[in-house]
């Protein structure tokens, strides 16, 4: 497996001779008392019984191998190298068909603690660029398995929408010298038109130009640029637990089906070959989760040659939002 680079559009794309061969897996490699159908767990939390309740685990079948050096070569005008990095699953819960938005707040506070203790131990590793963090439920996203759980990927290298992301930040705060999200989310705080549901500490908001009906971003009110650094109390953090939750509940009167990504910052100890580049990066970069809800469309595609097509304006698609019912589910 290796990783080539598109020159034109700037795309890392995982290659490999033929598809990998996955286990044969009989049964749910997640559930409690099937520890042993995966690798070893490099992360645990345990209940007051000593059960755990949330456990990472090296991916099963991995996109990414963490040993060895990059490689890094050029094959004429392209640029090639081994598939190195991490790829984990962070196993919810120990019930299998507990959704995140069912789960208890305490519980999803210890996830998003399992996401900080992981996004810190690999940004450790100067061979990494970026930790990514994403949750994919439901069919339509992709999800591999039946049990509630999330992802995370180290790379030495950027995606393409962050690379986009972080220069876009940058270049706002070169003009400005404020940060973007922040000026975005004082606005959308002033005006309440694409609001979805707000506290002292977070807002969620659907995007002016949103990619898809529904879609929604989750981020602090005030400026942090990392995730992992900035919810560093179990009080934050089960403040956030309790805000995402209810953000997701809202979401699943209108599509089950979903993907949530954190953006957090790059890893500034990584092997850069402009270490000065990101210098400004504490002050422009803000993070913040993405959710993109996924319904089956019975009209035309949401993507058309690289334009997005949403048929929901953003102000309407906050506004059913904010009124939707939905059950309190906390503890």
């Amino acid at each position: 497996m290796q990783l080539r680079k598109d020159v034109i559009s700037q795309n890392w794309v995982i290659q490999e001779d033929g598809e990998t061969t996955w286990p044969n897996l009989s049964g749910c490699p997640f559930c409690p008392g099937r520890e042993a159908m995966t690798p070893q767990t490099i992360y645990s939390h345990l209940d007051a019984k000593g059960l755990w309740d949330v456990r990472v685990t090296p991916h099963v079948r991995p996109l990414y191998r963490i040993e060895g050096d990059p490689q890094r070569c050029a094959v004429g005008v392209h640029d090639q190298m081994r598939s190195l990095g991490a790829h984990e699953v962070v196993i919810e819960n120990p019930r299998h068909h507990l959704r995140l938005a069912q789960e208890s707040d305490d519980n999803v506070g210890q996830v998003l603690r399992a996401f900080i203790s992981r996004i810190s131990d690999l940004k450790k590793d100067r061979r990494f660029r970026y930790v990514s963090v994403f949750r994919n439920q439901g069919k339509l996203a992709g999800q591999e398995e039946a049990h509630p759980h999330s992802q995370i990927t180290a790379t030495p290298f950027f995606p393409r929408r962050v690379v986009y992301e972080l220069r876009a930040l940058q270049n706002y705060f070169k003009l400005k010298e404020r940060c973007l999200l922040c000026d975005i989310v004082q606005q959308e705080l002033e005006q309440k038109a694409r609001t979805v549901d707000w506290t002292d500490q977070f807002v969620a908001y659907c995007p002016f130009a949103s990619r898809v009906p529904f879609e929604v971003w989750v981020l602090p009110t005030r400026h942090h640029c990392a995730f992992e650094e900035d919810l560093n109390t179990w009080d934050r953090q089960l403040h956030f637990a309790r805000f995402l939750k209810s953000i997701v509940r809202r979401l699943e009167t209108v599509a089950q089906d979903h993907h949530i990504v954190l953006h957090t910052t790059p890893n500034l100890d990584g092997k850069y070959d402009r270490p000065d580049y990101w210098r400004t990066l504490l002050e422009d970069f803000h993070w913040h989760f993405e959710i993109v809800p996924l319904r089956q469309s019975t009209t035309r595609s949401y993507f058309l040659k690289d334009v997005y097509y949403n048929p929901v304006l953003p102000e309407h698609a906050a506004e059913q939002l904010r009124k939707a019912e939905i059950d309190q589910v906390s503890g």
